[in-house]
């Protein structure tokens, strides 16, 4: 996806849901643009950049993507001629279902209520539940104190969901830490292989920009410098194919 569609698809996101504060994303060269950029700029929209090839970086968003293309994978098989038109379904499905770590839907946390679906449909035929005597006020009241409440008990879920995956990160996990013009190897894609990555250099550590963040120099790259996630250098000699 080039720029041009990036942005196309970012203004057609704020027409519907309003002006997001901050967007972070990879660093992909669609995102890096200056046509990206400027338009970030001047919609007031602070960007974050993740570490390069470090996908932990967005984990949410990653876990989101295996999930939603298992359904389509296995949607594929079934309908394999005009599997397409099944798309907009699955991206239904996904906003629909409450998630794990958060206690509630997408949709819940964007509407503050259910979304109407099929099992909506089939609840409505059984029963009758609408209450026809409020006012438009009493409903805008009612519907702000759900979303509050709703967007509440999902930031404390996910706290402790967080908190959970932290403590099972950090029994493996080993400290990393590295000083300016110290010699690292990256783990760096292969050349014509995007797939598959192996540790490559040495090269040199010019700027720690954080706890696990470093810039490091690849002038034999086409990007002369990298921002690394600690995860993805070592100071040893090692090979990853």
């Amino acid at each position: 996806m080039n720029a041009k569609a990036v942005v196309k698809a970012l203004l057609g996101f704020c027409t519907k849901f309003g002006l997001p504060k901050e967007i972070q994303s990879d660093r992909g060269s669609n995102f890096l643009s200056n046509l990206f950029q400027q338009t970030l700029e001047e919609l007031g929209v602070k960007h974050v950049r993740s570490s390069a090839y470090h996908p932990e970086s967005q984990g949410a968003l990653e876990r989101y993507h295996q999930t939603l293309k298992n359904m389509m994978r296995k949607y594929c098989l079934e309908h394999t001629k005009d599997w397409d038109k099944g798309v907009p379904f699955l991206l239904f499905a996904t906003r629909e279902v409450p998630q794990e770590s958060l206690g509630f839907s997408p949709n819940e946390l964007v509407f503050a209520h259910h979304v109407r679906g099929p099992l909506s449909i089939i609840k409505e035929a059984w029963s009758s539940d609408v209450d026809t005597s409020k006012n438009l006020l009493q409903y805008v009241l009612e519907f702000k104190t759900r979303l509050s409440d709703t967007r509440e008990e999902a930031k404390k879920n996910l706290e402790e969901a967080q908190g959970k995956m932290k403590q099972w990160y950090d029994r493996k996990a080993r400290w990393r830490e590295f000083q300016v013009g110290d010699e690292v190897l990256v783990l760096l894609p292969l050349q014509g292989q995007p797939l598959a990555a192996k540790f490559q250099g040495p090269y040199m550590v010019e700027k720690r920009l954080g706890e696990t963040d470093y810039l490091v120099k690849t002038p034999d790259r086409r990007r002369s410098h990298q921002l690394c996630h600690a995860n993805m250098l070592n100071g040893g000699e090692i090979t990853l194919a």
